[in-house]
This record gives structure tokens, C-alpha cells and sequence, in this order.
């Protein structure tokens, strides 16, 4: 029997060798035994250490190497090596995961994480990946300075890049420095919005078709920004007392604004096809959406209730990685983007007119008709007046209704 191997797998001399996954098993079972020592009278506190692998060692099926930080374990053969090495502790968060964290404890806006994100990762790599904590005020300096003359970037995207920098030094890498407070921001310029006249947004608003002319038409008839007309649900529009809540808004605040009479009978044939649609969706085993913070652990079926479908649903399905469902998202943004700067360009409009300039012209029209400020400030969702007050400077009456003295010298 001299020369052939003894398999534990099958007790037996010559015996024919066991697959892999069996010598695997047998580790397993034997680092659950307790420890083993040798026959004799040594005594057990001076035994010296004959553990599971010592055993698998004698047998000839494993050899044995070990280092300071990890036991290597090979077998004699063909069988492929098996290391066991010491518990690690969880890995360190990175630092623009620790942003993410404290953007999302906070309840910052997607937008804005992407954006503060984005900015941080830009001024570490144009350090050439140096560590934020290792920078202070002239490094945030240079890299500011870099954009407004080298990126030729405006004062609002200067400063969103610095309030990136702000948060990530105080609220993520929790630095008190005096210095913080001492750096400039950029000094914004007035702007004055661009508005269409009343024929200029007949002409924007009449050649478009199917939703984009419904959701075009919410733009100027309830002064809607363009996001929230995309996240409106069916449970947001109320017939009866003509008006719609928008809900999430610009600052994460709720308002109420006007749902105007024409379109009222359009909305509601559009509502009925999507919720035909959302009915062929339930027999496929669809018809989910998303829902706003944690409703859909407190409330596991409202993700596929009608009250929380979206008004202008995708054409597409998508299947959720956490929950794997199959939702539908809102009609993207970009949807009524390319079709209204169509409408601009074929309408002969020469103004850089976008869906946001619908929001405008609503403001401007409303403010000509002789509303109170505060209630177009209201319908709006402006946080101050002062926001509101610059639509005053692009009224068709001009400042004041002053007469050019032109007029009077060439036309009497």
C-alpha cells in the first residue's frame, strides 16, 4: 500500500481522489470542532497549538504557510489554494460618498448633490488630486479664479461652485477655519427675463400638438417651471375648484396655482388615456412608480394606486434595482425642451425664448391685466417680492408709462 495517498474524504487507502468542493467541506467541518492536542501527559495550558489545519496538514492534504496577516493554505495537488485571512473592519467611506451622505441627511435636491458633486471632484482633480483637507483659502482662490478667466464661467455658476467648496470643508469635512467666512463671492448682475408678447405666444403655442401642446400650455397658463410640470400626479390637478398644488417645488415648497379653463377639458381626455394605459401596465405586472421619501415601506402598494401616477408618464418601462419593479418615470424634460425650441425657430421668433420664457411671459401678462404683485408673487412661488419686482421692468406700458419724447417730436 506504500505510495498511495490516504483521501479523508473517503477513509481509504488508494481510494480515488475526492472532488475540490468535498475537501472544502471537511475544512469547514473541522474549524468548527474544537481544538485537538496530541496524546500524552502534557498538560493542556502547555500543549503546543494543534489546530484543524494542523490536522489537515498531517493527513498530506494541505500544506501550511502563514505570514503576520493571513494563514495561506495550498493543496497537495491539483486542488486549488484556500486562504483564510483575519476579519477586516468595514471599509473607510470615500469622500464624495461621505458628500453624498451629508447631502442626502440634509435633504439637499438630487440636482444639487449632482451639482456639488461635480464641483468637488473638479477641484480635486485640478489640485492634481490633492487631498481638500490638505487646502485652504489660496487653493480655493486659484481654482475660482481659474473659471471666471480661464472657463470664462458666469457669477451664478461661480458661486454654486463655491458653495460646493463651502459645504464640503464645513459640513462633511467639519473644519471651522476663519477663513471660510473671508472668501468673496462673486458679484451677481441684474438680468432682465426674456418675455413674448401675447402674439408671440399664440403663435409659440398653436402649431404644437399632443402633450407637449398640454404641457406647453400649463407653462403659461398656470406659470409652472418646468420640472414641476413633468412631476405633476393625478391626485395634484383639481377640477372642481380649478387649481393645482404643485408639491416638491423650487426650496422644496408647496404652492397652489391656477388651472386654467381651456385646458380643462384636454387634461381630462389626456387623464383618461394614461389611465388606460396604467390599466394594461397592472394585468403585465407594471404600473409602479416612485414615491416621495419613505411611503413605500409605510404604504407597499400606493406605488401602483392612480392617485400617485404621473399626469405625463414615459413611453418606457424601467425595473428598479433596490425593488425590482417595473415603473414608469415622467416624461423627461427634454421632451418639451427640443419641442418648443422647434416652435421658437418655426414661429420666426427672435428671441431665445425656452419653455421657462413661457413662465415669464406669464408673470409679465398677469402683472399688465392689473393683478396685485403679491398674488402673481404667491402664484409663482416666489420667497420675496423683490424676486417678483423685476417683471415690472418689462411691461408693455414701459416705467411708469413715460411717453418717449420721440414719439412727441416726430409723431405729435
Amino acid at each position: 500500500m506504500r505510495g498511495k495517498p490516504y483521501d479523508a474524504c473517503s477513509r481509504g487507502w488508494g481510494a480515488r481522489p475526492a472532488p475540490v468542493s468535498r475537501y472544502l467541506d471537511v475544512l469547514e467541518a473541522i474549524r468548527r470542532s474544537r481544538p485537538m492536542y496530541p496524546k500524552g501527559d502534557l498538560a493542556r495550558d502547555e500543549a503546543p497549538a494543534y489546530t484543524p489545519l494542523t490536522r489537515l496538514a498531517n493527513w498530506g492534504m494541505l500544506s501550511v504557510h502563514s505570514n503576520p496577516s493571513t494563514s495561506y493554505l495550498s493543496r497537495r495537488g491539483s486542488v486549488r489554494a484556500v486562504h483564510e485571512t483575519s476579519p477586516a473592519g468595514p471599509p473607510k467611506p470615500r469622500l464624495l460618498d461621505r458628500v453624498r451622505v451629508a447631502l442626502r441627511t440634509r435633504h439637499y435636491s438630487r440636482r444639487t448633490e449632482e451639482a456639488y458633486v461635480a464641483w468637488i471632484r473638479r477641484y480635486i482633480l485640478f489640485h492634481r488630486k490633492r487631498h481638500p483637507a490638505e487646502m485652504g483659502a489660496p487653493e480655493i482662490t486659484r481654482f475660482l479664479s481659474s473659471l471666471a478667466v480661464d472657463g470664462k464661467v458666469a457669477a451664478s455658476t461661480q458661486n454654486q461652485a463655491l458653495s460646493a467648496l463651502l459645504f464640503l470643508y464645513r459640513a462633511v469635512l467639519e473644519l471651522d477655519l476663519p477663513w471660510l467666512d473671508g472668501v468673496v463671492r462673486a458679484k451677481r448682475p441684474q438680468r432682465l427675463p426674456v418675455v413674448l408678447t401675447r402674439e408671440e405666444v399664440r403663435a409659440v403655442l398653436q402649431p404644437l400638438e399632443g402633450v407637449s401642446r398640454l404641457m406647453a400650455h400649463l407653462l403659461y397658463g398656470a406659470g409652472l417651471r418646468l420640472l414641476e410640470c413633468c412631476r405633476l400626479r393625478v391626485q395634484d390637478v383639481d377640477f372642481g375648484r380649478n387649481q393645482i398644488v404643485v408639491r416638491t417645488g423650487k426650496g422644496d415648497k408647496d404652492r397652489v396655482t391656477m388651472l386654467p379653463e381651456v385646458l380643462k377639458a384636454d387634461l381630462a381626455r389626456h387623464l383618461e388615456g394614461v389611465r388606460e394605459q396604467h390599466a394594461r401596465d397592472l394585468q403585465h405586472g407594471a404600473g409602479w412608480v416612485e414615491l416621495p421619501t419613505a411611503l413605500g415601506r409605510k404604504y407597499p402598494s400606493a406605488g401602483r394606486g392612480w392617485v400617485w401616477q404621473w399626469i405625463f408618464p414615459a413611453t418606457r418601462l424601467y425595473v428598479d434595482p433596490d425593488t425590482r419593479q417595473r415603473r414608469r418615470h415622467h416624461l423627461h424634460e427634454s421632451v418639451l425642451q427640443r419641442t418648443v425650441n422647434g416652435a421658437v425657430r418655426r414661429a420666426g421668433v427672435t428671441k431665445r425664448a425656452t419653455p421657462h420664457t413661457l413662465r415669464h411671459s406669464f408673470a409679465t401678462h398677469l402683472l399688465e391685466d392689473g393683478y396685485d404683485i403679491r398674488t402673481v408673487q404667491e402664484l409663482l412661488g416666489h420667497r420675496d417680492v423683490a424676486t417678483t419686482q423685476i417683471y415690472t421692468h418689462v411691461l408693455n406700458r414701459g416705467p411708469g408709462a413715460v411717453r418717449s419724447p420721440a414719439d412727441r417730436l416726430f409723431n405729435p
